[in-house]
């Protein structure tokens, strides 16, 4: 396990994850969040999004938190953050609130959460029905080293397992 995709809907703890294992494994970290967004909530272009994700996907070894069909496919674990709409909109809430008016770690400058909170809600609503079944029927069909978490208390268990365990002795190989 040399490249992790940590997925799911906004507010379900993808960045935090992602940096934890980081930290653990000393495999470089990647927030797509950079990636997607340019200052100001510009969206990056189709063609350099793309870019961007080839060279990311072109590393040997990494951690990357975010949603991107392309890195699915160059994944060969992954972690699906799979957390109920009401948790991921509390979970939002907690995060943005303060950082309404400046950008938080993690984003480009001029990225004040208050922009962002409309299209933040149509993400969250519309993930489990959009995205889901779409994460699912990649990693099904590719044979995926899958971990799917629906809650704490199984990410909980999957941190405290033999799971990780390995990515970390391999990590250090």
């Amino acid at each position: 396990m040399h490249r992790i995709l940590v997925i799911g809907n906004a507010g379900s703890g993808k960045s935090t994850l992602t940096a934890s294992l980081a930290a653990n494994t000393g495999l470089p970290n990647t927030g797509l969040d950079k990636v997607v967004w340019q200052a100001g909530w510009g969206r990056t272009p189709r063609a350099e999004r793309l870019a961007q994700e080839q060279a990311i996907a072109a590393g040997s070894a990494w951690i990357v938190d975010g949603v991107s069909d392309l890195l699915l496919d160059a994944a060969d674990t992954v972690i699906f953050l799979d957390y109920s709409r009401r948790r991921c909109f509390w979970r939002v809430l907690c995060r943005n609130l303060p950082y309404l008016f400046r950008s938080r770690p993690g984003l480009p400058e001029r990225c004040p959460e208050i922009l962002i909170v409309p299209t933040l809600v149509k993400i969250i609503w519309r993930f489990p029905k959009n995205v889901r079944p779409k994460i699912l029927a990649a990693c099904r069909s590719q044979g995926k080293k899958l971990f799917h978490i629906r809650n704490d208390r199984e990410l909980r268990d999957l941190l405290s397992s033999d799971s990780l365990g390995f990515l970390v002795k391999r990590a250090q190989e």
